[in-house]
């Protein structure tokens, strides 16, 4: 709890940045400090936001391969 006091204003930027803190007395946490506009504990990201604004080509997994294996290739 001391330490909280005295970093207040440094532990309150790093949580409005996205990096929550807990803080504690006696050892044990007793609250959670964090953003706002965090989301909420066990929200559901969402999956698939950007389709339609990218796209990935149909080699993607294999692309670089050539150059890849010619790292890997003994000196003749």
């Amino acid at each position: 709890m001391h330490e909280a006091k005295t970093h207040l204003s440094r532990l309150v930027e790093a949580a409005a940045n996205g990096e929550p803190f807990i803080i504690a007395r006696a050892g044990k946490p007793v609250v959670k400090v964090m953003a706002v506009d965090a989301p909420d504990a066990g929200a559901v990201r969402r999956l698939g936001f950007l389709s339609g604004q990218i796209s990935v080509p149909e080699d993607f997994d294999r692309m670089g391969s050539a150059e890849i294996e010619a790292l890997f290739e003994a000196d003749g």
